[in-house]
């Protein structure tokens, strides 16, 4: 089989659907016998993900190397921004982190030429591995005043040779101008890689589109080569959490309501998609006190910045709800960063997070955390309580937590180190992402409101690869393959 060059997509925005896009065409390559891996140069994201090899990279390519049925690597996001707050990120480079940065140092240092220089050193490994790699963009490509410093759209597919189409969201309105400004930004070299035009997010009969589409081509001087509708019952992991907030805050009646804490620097949100599917969970994200009071289960879940998240919700009455609704005998869990805010107290000396070296947390758990510049990120096996059953789960924090009173672990790890706290049945913490993924956890979790129930046995694995087969179909149907083909063996 010939190898393919790369396929680039692109947008006129964030948010246009290039992560779940970019997914699908994964999932296509594979199914058609190549060897496809995912490839986005820069990732802005709270949600990461940990390697085999115990490093650390977006989530959202973790997603797309599973849909191109591959372990995940660092090449395949060299460098990830993780903001700490609204001025500053820590930045991930190769898998560690180097340090923080403001945003302002970042974009507008003299250290760009070295970055770019990591970036293609990361796709050209890649790509002696893998044919076609499916790289992905970020934001728009048409940022003027950011462009010359740019190393992850344009500049990076100049570099790959990459077939490159660009992305508009016909949802969110303006679509003429966003495309047609998008590319009249272009230079004459960047013009001409764009091989195509995808409008995502579509409503309706696309028939009723037939004169916009051309009426987009005659403007653009690019083909339209798919329309891809709006859909709702594709589950594949976002990448933002933009759309977090937007999710029904309803109780419901008949099932159990799981509320999550809507924290500002929220990071692995993924945590609870498994749970989100499960038939007998209503679950919801708020940052409302009205809205924990009604929850059955609430979750802390992980902070990029714990003591700014955990001063917020002592402000803003959560804390005090989270408390309440312990005493009333609900169910209250932390993971990660969360796990933190249930103990007695966070410390952190060396001002990783800022100027407050030390805040007491809400003192559910008996355990103390002192965050440290050394940084877990680990893929784990475990066993959760007194079961035996595997479980799988990934590390990725900053702190080192230790036990005020007796010992009580929650899970104990493959190489036989203890994890999280557990208080009863109805508190718990854990530094173990993805520890909801497994259904053991999850029944004994929702178990005190589900008594007498009948629980269907729920694969979440075969459903996640039944969701990368009907994007990849989705796909097949409104995108003309045959196009994109001919532009990759070009």
């Amino acid at each position: 089989m010939l190898n393919l060059r790369p396929i680039m997509f692109v947008g006129t925005a964030s948010d246009v659907g290039k992560s779940v896009i970019t997914a699908g065409f994964c999932r296509i390559f594979k199914q058609d016998g190549y060897q496809p891996a995912p490839f986005k140069a820069q990732n802005m994201s709270l949600n990461s993900y940990a390697t085999p090899d115990g490093l650390e990279i977006g989530r959202a390519q973790a997603v797309q190397a599973e849909a191109a049925g591959l372990p995940c690597h660092t090449d395949m996001n060299p460098v990830l921004l993780k903001p700490t707050n609204d001025r500053s990120s820590q930045v991930i480079l190769n898998g560690k982190p180097i340090g923080n940065q403001s945003a302002y140092d970042y974009f507008m240092g003299n250290d760009r030429a070295e970055l770019f220089a990591a970036v293609t050193q990361a796709f050209d490994r890649l790509a002696s591995r893998h044919s076609p790699v499916v790289m992905e963009g970020a934001g728009s490509i048409s940022e003027l005043n950011l462009k010359h410093r740019d190393i992850t759209n344009l500049r990076i597919a100049y570099h790959a040779g990459a077939a490159t189409y660009l992305i508009g969201d016909i949802d969110r309105g303006g679509l003429f101008g966003s495309v047609y400004g998008t590319i009249a930004l272009l230079t004459p070299d960047e013009r001409a890689l764009i091989k195509g035009i995808i409008i995502n997010k579509f409503r309706g009969d696309a028939r009723l589109f037939d004169d916009g589409r051309r009426m987009l081509e005659e403007l653009t001087g690019v083909p339209v080569v798919g329309m891809l509708p709006y859909f709702r019952d594709i589950f594949i992991e976002q990448e933002d959490s933009v759309a977090l907030e937007q999710k029904a805050r309803s109780m419901s009646a008949g099932k159990v309501n799981v509320a999550v804490v809507l924290l500002k620097r929220m990071s692995n949100f993924t945590d609870f998609d498994r749970l989100e599917r499960d038939p007998r969970v209503n679950l919801f994200y708020t940052h409302q006190p009205d809205d924990i009071a009604q929850a059955d289960i609430v979750i802390l879940p992980g902070s990029k910045n714990t003591i700014d998240d955990l001063l917020t919700i002592k402000n803003n009455g959560i804390a005090r709800a989270i408390t309440d609704v312990y005493k009333r005998g609900k169910t209250v869990i932390g993971i990660c960063g969360g796990y933190q805010m249930l103990g007695e107290v966070v410390e952190d000396p060396d001002h990783l997070e800022g100027p407050i070296e030390t805040l007491p947390g809400l003192g559910l758990l008996p355990i103390r955390t002192i965050l440290q510049p050394v940084k877990t990120t680990q893929q784990r096996s475990f066993t959760y309580r007194q079961t035996t059953d595997p479980c799988r789960g990934y590390e990725i924090h900053m702190g080192q937590t230790d036990v005020t009173g007796t010992p009580n672990p929650l899970a104990r790890l493959d190489n036989g180190q203890p994890d999280g706290y557990l208080l009863h049945d109805r508190c718990w913490g854990t530094y173990l992402h993805g520890i909801l993924d497994n259904d053991i956890v999850i029944n004994d979790l929702l178990a005190p409101y589900t008594a007498g129930s009948t629980n269907e046995p729920f694969d979440y694995a075969h459903f996640k690869e039944e969701q990368y087969d009907r994007l990849a179909e989705l796909i097949r149907q409104h995108v003309d393959m045959e196009q994109i083909y001919s532009s990759m063996r070009a």
